[in-house]
């Protein structure tokens, strides 16, 4: 066993942080994932940086926000802007890396060690078996919708369990010596929302809990949602008939993906590598799943795309059952490594070290008071009335379309979530505050309203620093000027 920890990022694609039971969630979807979140720290107000794949996953691997990276969309992975990246990092210091599972961000398969790369449609390449070819061809086939039925193959064609076979795989290889670096990443449960038996069936439609919301309160929502979910129903005639289905298949494929995740946790046991290696368990963003009569993605900033479920375990990190008070982002992950291995942080980085939270050491607590995410490419949002065809932005009427499209991400928003108050608000200079308390869904837009005068002005405040400390600091100054920044990249301490 080497002296420096190993460090393993299991994520998953387009996961609900409350649907689980440490959350109070009636079903218990994920319970060893939710023993692993109490064998260490969890955080039940961690949020994602932007609600899209790309972009957040390039801010997990540079600690930058989309608005620095100049990847605000799924598209924009060459424009990714960055100093140096954790990959970076890692392999300087002498770390073997890996991706065994989605990538969808800047990395390319030349710059870590080990490359095995799975997507919606499972895997590439000559080196599948008959069986594997045959059900990514099905996922291909599916177009993102919901099986009505179990999919037709066995469980070790699933991309969970090629994805921790191939770590597994990878990890055995190594000769020793030198740490290790995995990104463990699962593809699901994104849609297409399909399980295998037994997972079809362990959560029939029939026994989930009522979602909270349904398509009617859509009216309140505005145009993006009502948008999104025009664009469902053209693309499928049965998109309300689908949805308590793929209720079921998204429950059912959190379970399959626990378990895969605890396969692998008992490989790291038996192999003498636990204790030495930090698990990081989190999502990119979440899901619909049902809620407003909605599946997917897409739309503004709602906590159930926003909020992701995010755990940390390892040496020196104490067992807490109970979640974390403070507010983090997807952001901080990549300064907590750097952290941990004593390696200063690259110019540009904006993400903050958890270290001292994870150590239970003494930490500025209104550092952690607010969290900050974005969302939209930029520009005027679209609306009904604009002479762009859907067609051209991937909609096709009784096959297909992409939630992610010219309508849904047009514009700019911001928000800030402090304690149970959030505000959001776009360049156009309309507002949303809500009371998560009595609002988890945020049906009830208070911004505006008299009774919430301070705590809206507060609000817009913290957004307005979160807006100026995300500014890219990118370059730095080239001459005399000699920037200062916090080892931590902690900013209230130094008011």
């Amino acid at each position: 066993m080497t002296e420096r920890p190993n460090f393993v990022i299991i994520m998953t694609d387009q996961q609900r942080a409350d649907l689980c039971r440490r959350e109070g969630f009636p079903l218990d979807t994920t319970p060893f994932l939710d023993e692993l979140a109490r064998q260490g720290l969890w955080f039940n107000r961690a949020y994602t940086t932007m609600p899209a794949c790309l972009p957040a996953r390039i801010s997990m691997l540079t600690g930058r926000y989309p608005s620095a990276t100049r990847a605000r969309s799924n598209h924009n992975k060459e424009d990714a802007t960055y100093s140096r990246d954790l990959i970076d990092i890692l392999r300087d210091k002498g770390y073997r890396t890996a991706l065994c599972g989605k990538n969808h961000s800047h990395l390319t398969p030349e710059r870590v060690d080990d490359w095995f790369e799975l997507g919606h449609a499972g895997g590439k390449g000559d080196d599948r078996s008959d069986d594997e070819k045959a059900f990514d061809d099905y996922l291909l086939n599916l177009n993102h919708r919901a099986d009505l039925e179990a999919a037709p193959f066995p469980l070790e064609t699933q991309c969970p369990w090629r994805a921790v076979s191939a770590s597994i795989n990878w990890i055995e290889s190594l000769d020793g010596g030198a740490p290790f670096f995995l990104w463990l990443s699962f593809p699901e449960p994104h849609n297409p929302y399909q399980a295998p038996q037994p997972y079809f069936s362990l959560f029939p439609p029939e026994s989930l809990p009522p979602t909270k919301t349904d398509a009617s309160s859509l009216a309140g929502k505005g145009f993006k949602f009502q948008w999104t979910r025009h664009i469902g129903e053209v693309a499928f005639d049965n998109y309300a008939e689908q949805l308590p289905r793929a209720r079921a298949n998204y429950m059912g494929m959190l379970r399959l993906i626990d378990d895969q995740v605890r396969r692998f946790v008992i490989f790291l046991e038996d192999q003498n590598l636990r204790d030495n290696t930090h698990l990081i368990f989190l999502s990119d963003h979440g899901d619909f799943v049902g809620e407003y009569g909605l599946a997917r993605k897409g739309p503004e900033l709602p906590e159930v795309l926003t909020r992701i479920p995010f755990s940390w375990a390892g040496p020196g990190i104490a067992a807490q059952p109970e979640p974390h008070e403070a507010h983090i982002s997807l952001a901080d992950i990549m300064p907590t490594i750097c952290d941990f291995i004593d390696e200063p942080l690259p110019a540009g980085v904006q993400g903050r070290s958890l270290k001292p939270l994870l150590l239970g050491e003494d930490y500025p607590r209104e550092e952690f008071a607010s969290v900050y995410a974005e969302h939209g490419f930029g520009g005027l949002h679209y609306t009904a009335e604009d002479e762009f065809d859907p067609a051209e932005d991937g909609l096709q009427p009784g096959v297909a379309f992409d939630e992610l499209n010219g309508w849904s991400q047009s514009g700019t928003m911001r928000m800030v979530r402090r304690g149970n108050w959030k505000l959001i608000f776009d360049m156009q200079g309309a507002g949303q505050l809500y009371d998560l308390r009595g609002d988890p869904l945020e049906e009830h837009n208070l911004y505006g309203e008299p009774l919430v005068a301070e705590i809206q002005s507060e609000l817009l405040a913290e957004l307005l620093a979160w807006t100026l400390r995300v500014q890219d600091p990118l370059p730095h100054p080239r001459r005399r000027y000699k920037f200062k920044s916090d080892l931590r990249n902690y900013w209230t301490n130094h008011r």
